[in-house]
């Protein structure tokens, strides 16, 4: 089997975490949680990094740490991992879906104003937007950088100013993808790193790894000090096991540290190795009717996590037909997210105002992403891409 992902680990992993199990420093504490912190901060050019157990943990620690709460709500994209809505909801605000752009699968900024016009509200007064249908304050966009291209940053900070609302990045799946501004490459800046709060996910998928784990990044004193008091308990200052606030046991252990400290010495090479696996599958698939491969914008650099294709009817197949031949030969693949619209677990809600998502719904029924973790091989890669092409030819 070609497994959609396999990870690489950098070649000072065992001995980092060698070094935790001989010290007898294996929990929450020890040098390797700060020099991951830093590493990451430092990579980003960003003030805090704060280390979490998973992404989710830290999505939920960076809206908590942000203000966000019950009388609030939140733009989400349409098409996400389900971690995105329930980490919002795990603060007791309301997440509000937006349709994505059709070309890179982001939360369109041309769909919140469309939102923002025709199912909300502004008062002045309060400077706070509301949501008719829920009637909460929605305080924040979540833009999710979906697949490793990153959204257009420049247009939902434009809205955000416009209407005092906090941008939130869910950047899991983006490490060290970039946005230029005005297509400059002198003028990148980082995924994660551009809005108020950044959130990352270091599970054994992510291009960076520490099994699971995620981070808390932010240039703001006053979030990350509530980011480090709420994921460790909100012990008092003043005395510890007297507590202020209520919070979360959401520390990252040593161990999981010391892999990422080894992961960071290798980013770049682990970027290089992804755009080239996206490269080598654009110039073998290019040429095959039915077949949307995934885009570059001129102001973004793509990491590319996963190598997402659309399967159009003109293929022959439909895309689940072409995921189950693919299995068949032994090569695994995933299906894109279900949309939060149709998410079961919304119906217990109720709260998501009734709009149309034309777009996440298409890309839901017609995208897959094929094998693309970092230890996959030149070969098995056009082993994937002359399967591809031996089905539509099959099917002929």
């Amino acid at each position: 089997m070609i497994p959609v992902n396999q990870p690489l680990l950098a070649k000072n992993t065992q001995k980092y975490v060698s070094q935790c199990i001989e010290t007898g420093w294996i929990s929450s504490a020890g040098e390797f949680i700060q020099r991951f912190e830093h590493d990451f901060s430092r990579f980003l050019n960003v003030k805090h990094a704060i280390t979490t157990t998973s992404g989710t943990t830290a999505l939920h620690l960076a809206l908590l740490s942000s203000g966000i709460g019950p009388d609030d709500a939140v733009f989400i994209p349409d098409l996400t991992m389900i971690a995105v809505p329930y980490a919002v909801l795990y603060t007791g605000a309301s997440p509000v879906p937006v349709d994505v752009d059709p070309e890179t699968y982001n939360i369109d900024p041309r769909k919140i104003r469309e939102f923002i016009n025709s199912h909300c509200r502004y008062d002045p007064k309060h400077k706070a937007l509301i949501d008719n249908h829920t009637h909460k304050t929605i305080r924040a966009i979540l833009p999710v950088h979906l697949y490793g291209h990153p959204c257009d940053m420049d247009s939902i900070q434009a809205i955000a100013d416009e209407y005092g609302l906090l941008v939130i990045e869910d950047a899991a799946e983006a490490h060290g993808a970039m946005v230029f501004k005005e297509g400059d490459k002198e003028k990148g800046m980082y995924a994660g790193a551009i809005g108020d709060v950044g959130c990352f996910s270091f599970y054994a998928n992510k291009i960076i790894t520490t099994g699971e784990g995620g981070m808390v990044v932010t240039n703001s004193d006053e979030t990350a000090a509530k980011a480090r008091l709420y994921k460790d308990l909100a012990h008092s200052p003043e005395k510890r096991f007297l507590h202020t606030d209520l919070a979360f046991n959401y520390r990252m252990t040593n161990l999981q540290a010391a892999v990422g400290t080894a992961q960071m010495e290798d980013i770049d090479k682990f970027i290089s190795i992804k755009r080239s696996m996206a490269k080598t599958y654009s110039l073998l698939l290019q040429d095959i009717q039915g077949l949307t491969l995934p885009t570059e914008k001129e102001w973004a650099r793509s990491v590319y996590w996963m190598y997402a294709i659309l399967v159009h009817e003109d293929f022959g197949l439909s895309r689940d037909e072409v995921m189950s031949d693919l299995k068949e030969k032994n090569i695994d693949t995933r299906s894109f997210f279900v949309p939060v619209h149709r998410q079961p677990v919304f119906q217990k809600f109720q709260e998501i105002t009734p709009h149309s998502f034309p777009e996440s719904t298409q890309l839901s029924q017609k995208g897959l992403y094929l094998p693309s973790g970092l230890a996959l091989t030149s070969s098995q890669i056009q082993e994937v891409c002359q399967a591809i092409k031996d089905i539509q030819k099959n099917y002929e």
